[in-house]
């Protein structure tokens, strides 16, 4: 099993709100992966809390082989929510691991 751990960070918006609203966008649209892509296992989406940290939003998804992740990755409803993501994308980390 792979576990795909993403650390993004948004850019500056001009408004707390206008940030939290496009974070909540993200969230939801995240989570309505599983159901739409069979070779996810397990997929958590948390928004960062501690305003000292640098990374807003983290994704932690698991699947059973790198083969799985390379389909999801390319699957077209995640493509789709990368379009949501990428306009407003500062930075993001990623590490994926055996679990």
């Amino acid at each position: 099993m792979i576990r795909h751990t993403v650390l993004f960070k948004l850019q500056e918006f001009d408004t707390t709100e206008a940030k939290q609203n496009k974070l909540d966008e993200l969230k939801s649209a995240l989570e309505a992966l599983p159901a739409k892509i069979d070779v996810v296992k397990a997929l958590s989406v948390g928004l960062n809390v501690n305003p000292v940290e640098a990374f807003d939003l983290a994704l932690v998804v698991d699947v059973d082989s790198l083969e799985a992740l390379s389909s999801y990755n390319t699957h077209p409803e995640h493509v789709a929510v990368g379009k949501i993501l990428r306009p407003v994308l500062a930075s993001r980390s990623c590490v994926d691991y055996e679990i």
